[in-house]
């Protein structure tokens, strides 16, 4: 029994894994799917139409009872199913694409309209408001070969509801899979440096491709954002190294160029004070007057930079001065 029950597991899986795998939707997919739903329920059945049915019941049941024939009822209640499935309801952004005996015959709506029951039927409602579809690329490769996760917002609208219902079978997935295919193709003919820093160029790119995919199709890709970017988290961590090292390096290439700086303007500075010792010895003068000029400072001069100074001399007369008048 237990092998039997091993071997029924491994089948299942077998069949599971040769079954053709549904295809990943979206958020918004799933949005549109279920608005959509909503939609298609009112090609049959609308509120103008389920309210003319029950007056028209109505009023036969009253005709009835005033004139005492069943027939003012029967005949009510053959209109009111006609009604039922004759007036049709269309909102402003919306259009009825309709056929006759299987025939397209033309775009009804926006508002009331008639349908001939039978005869002709409401095949779709398109929404012809912009729709905003979110799509995403996992494990995507760029032209250098990094492995990113991208996600985009795709904004497009149908602009004619007869090449969108006629021409393409799903246009919710034909939009929503193409979009996804050329968000993979963009990535591989690009770097990861370009996706990073040049997402608005992408994007543009993106909105051409698929421009082109649907337009014959009677839908319009208006614009595409690029909104998220992921790399894996072992190759981010190297690309802050990389980073952090970089920035390291122009910033002992500054203080390099800035010590080059300094001592080109001391070799200026020692030719200016090389032919002239008197400005020098001012200079010195200067320096050692703002060493000592703070009240209760000291300075440590060495005796061989007194000397250059001139300053040997002038110590002493200080230092002999100052005694006299302290043993005054």
């Amino acid at each position: 029994m237990i092998v039997r029950s091993i071997r029924r597991l491994a089948e299942k899986a077998k069949e599971e894994a040769a079954a053709p795998a549904e295809p990943r939707r979206s958020a918004s997919d799933k949005r549109h799917r279920e608005s959509e739903k909503d939609l298609q329920a009112r090609r049959y059945v609308s509120g103008v139409s389920l309210l003319a049915f029950f007056v028209a019941i109505l009023a036969g049941i009253a005709a009835t009872i005033a004139a005492q024939s069943p027939f003012p009822v029967v005949g009510g209640t053959l209109l009111a199913v006609f009604l039922l499935f004759s007036l049709k309801v269309a909102n402003q952004w919306e259009r009825a694409v309709v056929l006759r005996f299987g025939k397209f015959r033309g775009l009804k709506g926006p508002g009331l309209f008639f349908l001939i029951p039978v005869v002709e039927e409401i095949t779709q409602l398109v929404d012809q408001r912009v729709r905003v579809t979110d799509v995403s690329a996992e494990s995507a490769l760029t032209k250098d070969t990094v492995p990113v996760n991208v996600d985009a917002i795709v904004f497009w609208t149908v602009w004619d509801a007869q090449k969108s219902v006629l021409e393409v079978a799903d246009y919710l997935d034909a939009v929503a899979l193409s979009a996804q295919t050329a968000l993979r193709e963009t990535i591989g003919r690009h770097m990861l440096a370009e996706m990073i820093t040049e997402r608005e160029q992408l994007g543009k790119q993106l909105q051409t491709i698929l421009d082109e995919k649907t337009n014959p199709w009677g839908i319009t890709v208006q614009s595409v954002e690029i909104r998220d970017v992921r790399i894996p988290a072992d190759l981010e961590d190297a690309m802050s190294r990389q980073a952090q090292a970089e920035r390291e390096r122009q910033a002992r290439i500054i203080l390099g160029t800035a010590e080059t700086e300094i001592s080109a303007r001391f070799v200026e500075a020692g030719d200016a004070y090389k032919d002239h010792p008197l400005a020098l010895h001012l200079r010195a003068m200067n320096m050692l007057y703002e060493a000592i000029k703070e009240k209760g400072s000291m300075v440590i001069v060495p005796s061989s930079a007194v000397e250059t100074m001139g300053l040997g001399g002038l110590s002493g007369m200080t230092a002999l001065a100052q005694k006299k008048m302290t043993g005054e």
